[in-house]
């Protein structure tokens, strides 16, 4: 993925969450392998979903998640996965936390997932 200089740090906070730090402290998830485990997740849900769909600023806080379940996996805490019956959605509210910027709101939906795509291996692996 893309590379590029960003106004901020990512820190391990003094519980062992992984976050942001610009000024303020967020963090993302509550532990560097919840953090792990959302990158994992991203990469394989990009890898198989038919479709995927990006939402920015006010139109993430619009998003109907009534159905979903958290993915305890990725111990999000401002960067929450969620799990629906074909779907997985990434909300991403760190960085317009950090950077007190509400356009830098995200939430990718990655659609069109089958029952391999929504949990890949599982325990057995």
């Amino acid at each position: 993925m893309q590379r590029t200089a960003l106004p901020y740090s990512f820190m391990i906070g003094p519980n062992g969450e992984f976050g942001l730090h610009a000024g303020k402290w967020v963090p993302l998830h509550a532990s560097i392998e919840g953090w792990v485990e959302a990158l994992a997740l991203a990469d394989h849900a990009r890898n198989w979903a038919r479709t995927t769909t990006t939402l920015t600023g006010a139109a993430v806080d619009e998003l109907v998640l009534e159905g979903f379940e958290a993915v305890p996996e990725v111990a999000g805490l401002a960067d929450i996965w969620w799990r629906g019956t074909d779907s997985l959605v990434a909300v991403y509210r760190g960085e317009a936390e950090v950077m007190d910027a509400p356009q830098c709101l995200t939430a990718t939906i990655y659609a069109g997932l089958d029952e391999w795509g929504l949990r890949g291996l599982g325990p057995t692996g």
